[in-house]
């Protein structure tokens, strides 16, 4: 008892630890992983003394952990945005991923004098980049829309093929395998695993939009759990999981799902404490001792990859899209790495791989070093580049709670900064038949609506309609906010 109440209060201590992290985060501009690596460092055993050097555990709850911040990362992305930016993704996580990975190793096995094998492991794990530190650094910067959606789709797809050909090459098959026979490994689980995160996507939408579940917080549980098992029957299948938690978070995110809001920020937190919990683990598992030794071979590696790999993989990927310089530029030094490359880099020492924990170290180094150089920076680039836009604001937020008995949803809408919704009366909304506004609250101030009542920025607007129009209804609200009240002659898309 007195064990468990010791590990209670640490695991406390570092959750509140990790939520003022965001708020530093917040105000420096660093991702928060890097203050959870120090925290874990601190009490290691170069801090309170705390000896751990399970790498099995670490890699199994770290491609645990890896697949929650995915599942954020798809239930927060709006399909609509990133669409038009999903073809250069793909081949920016798959043609630009083979490009980076063929620099590094190529470099680390004739410069360095590493051993092919451990040189293509290397070259694989520094290539991908981290949607934790993706998401944490990029969504916080008004980028023009495809180029934010290029780097957060780019990031929820390349630890795919990453961490395919990392297994690949420390497992026993890679002595047996040939070129193109690991290639038509790799297509195989990337492939399964895009249809099984979509099949479980798309089947789960329609399970959370018939079940009336009797409790509000049962909602998030579910979607989640959803995502959960896309990315457990993968590892199961031998498909790709992590591509299929990321797909099947994508379609249940852009589904209209009850007490959306709620599921959002359920995620949000998951995924908060698994970055946290992740991050303080590999901090744990570091030893300083090794770490200053790697420094060298870190800036070496983390150069070769940040200011070569990088951006012949972007210029390459580029060529079939007349992508502008300036936004390629971006691209370039916006492949922020994080908890992926070093969770990945534990998959060869759990194999037993020679050599094999030097890269872990190398990768620890090269993480921190790199983060500390491009996260601060970005915000200047952006606008020195001209790829921020500014003046940038959410434009309405709709909010879904089923109401079953009366086969009605309730939609709670909230009329953002840069939404058109403000100066259109109500009878200009022109709703469909059985979807009516039944409240508005303004300034803490609530009143029936009248068909006079003209809405403003920052009204909380409640709507009421029928099952069978909610989904019109919601689409009608969105063109609105964003056409205004000549949406529907404009054509402005709800979705």
């Amino acid at each position: 008892m007195h064990s468990f109440n010791t590990i209670l209060l640490a695991s406390s201590a570092l959750l509140l630890v990790a939520v003022v992290s965001v708020r530093l985060a917040d105000r420096t501009g660093l991702p928060s992983l890097l203050i959870y690596l120090g925290v874990g460092l601190a009490v290691g055993e170069a801090g309170l003394g705390i000896e751990f050097s399970d790498y099995e555990i670490t890699a199994e709850l770290g491609l645990l952990a890896l697949a929650l911040i995915l599942a954020e990362g798809g239930l927060t992305t709006r399909w609509a945005v990133v669409r038009p930016a999903l073809p250069f993704a793909v081949v920016l996580a798959t043609v630009g991923v083979a490009v980076s990975v063929a620099v590094v190793a190529g470099l680390a096995h004739l410069v360095l004098g590493v051993d092919a094998r451990n040189a293509v492991i290397l070259g694989s794990i520094v290539a991908s980049t981290d949607a934790a530190a993706v998401f944490s650094v990029l969504r916080k910067l008004p980028l023009l829309p495809r180029l934010r959606s290029a780097l957060e789709a780019e990031s929820g797809l390349n630890d795919a093929p990453v961490v395919v050909l990392v297994v690949l090459a420390s497992s026993d098959a890679w002595a047996t395998t040939s070129a193109l026979e690991g290639l038509g490994i790799v297509a195989f689980e990337l492939l399964g695993g895009a249809l099984l995160g979509l099949v479980l996507g798309r089947a789960g939408r329609e399970l959370l939009a018939r079940a009336a579940l009797p409790a509000a917080g049962l909602y998030p549980l579910a979607t989640v759990a959803l995502c959960l098992l896309a990315f457990a029957a993968g590892q199961q299948l031998h498909v790709s999981g992590f591509l299929g938690v990321y797909l099947a978070a994508l379609v249940l995110g852009n589904a209209t799902l009850p007490h959306r809001r709620a599921v959002l920020g359920f995620a949000g937190s998951t995924a908060l404490l698994a970055e946290a919990g992740l991050f303080v683990l590999l901090g744990l598992l570091a030893s300083p001792d090794r770490l200053l030794p790697a420094l060298p071979e870190a800036l070496l590696i983390g150069a070769a990859a940040t200011l070569l790999a990088r951006p012949l993989a972007v210029v390459v990927s580029a060529l079939p899209f007349r992508m502008p310089w300036r936004e390629q530029a971006f691209l370039s030094w916006a492949g922020l790495r994080g908890a992926v490359p070093i969770v990945i880099a534990t998959i060869p020492v759990t194999e037993g791989l020679p050599g094999a924990t030097r890269v872990v170290d190398v990768v620890f180094v090269l993480v921190v070093v790199y983060t500390l150089v491009q996260a601060p920076t970005l915000p200047w680039l952006g606008r020195r580049l001209g790829v921020v836009v500014a003046g940038h604001a959410v434009d309405v937020e709709v909010e879904i709670a089923p109401l079953d008995q009366l086969g009605a949803d309730l939609l709670q809408v909230r009329v953002g900064p840069g939404s058109r919704l403000h100066g259109v009366y109500v009878e200009e909304l022109r709703l469909p038949p059985g979807a009516h506004v039944t409240l508005v609250v303004r300034g803490g101030q609530s009143l029936v609506p009248g068909s006079h009542t003209h809405f403003v920025h920052g009204d909380q607007v409640l709507v009421v309609a029928t099952s069978a129009v909610r989904d019109a209804a919601e689409a009608r609200l969105r063109a609105v906010a964003r056409g205004g009240k000549l949406a529907r002659w404009q054509g402005v898309s709800g979705r």
